[in-house]
């Protein structure tokens, strides 16, 4: 079953329901909100979805906004104060991969201009190619991570099926230049 034809049904109030319609696969152009999803998809590993969703309020207050900047600065003392946060996915190996990756993003932003700017650049590549590109760049960063971010940042086409009704607004949402 799609994500599509799963939240097909859900109510307007449910979570999955309002990611699928006004958020999944439409295009992301903040690096902080970027990053806020590279969090989310890292932290879902393993897990369900709907749990992450209802859990992305503490993500957002836990990792300061999804500043990248701010999150690159992260100590010893900070990460024990996310182990000990109830809000959110409490994985030493996550929450120091997310920290990792701001520091990285930062590094892409002062080579690229900004982390958009660099994924704009391989638009157009494969999965297996985005795959090999994360995981160079990146830590946490498996296939189906690499996949569920960049479909749910508009990067990856797949998000929604041709007969679900939010796939022309994500095709109307895009640049002419993107769309193939």
């Amino acid at each position: 079953m799609s994500y599509c034809e799963f939240t097909k049904d859900l109510d307007e109030k449910h979570l999955d329901k309002k990611y699928h319609d006004f958020r999944y696969g439409f295009r992301v152009d903040d690096d902080d909100e970027l990053f806020g999803r590279l969090i989310l998809e890292i932290n879902q590993a393993g897990l369900n979805w709907a749990m992450i969703l209802k859990k992305e309020e503490h993500f957002f207050k836990a990792f300061d906004g999804f500043k990248i900047n701010v999150v690159a600065k992260y100590d010893e003392e900070k990460i024990e104060e996310l182990m000990n946060n109830s809000g959110i996915i409490r994985n030493r190996r996550k929450i120091e991969a997310v920290i990792y990756n701001a520091k990285q993003i930062m590094n892409i932003q002062n080579k690229n201009g900004s982390f958009k700017l660099w994924l704009d650049k391989h638009i157009g590549y494969s999965l297996k190619e985005w795959t090999k590109l994360f995981r160079k760049n990146f830590k946490f960063t498996g296939e189906k991570i690499v996949e569920e971010f960049l479909m749910s940042t508009s990067y990856l086409q797949g998000a929604h099926d041709q007969e679900c009704e939010i796939y022309n607004k994500v095709i109307k949402s895009k640049p002419k230049w993107e769309i193939k």
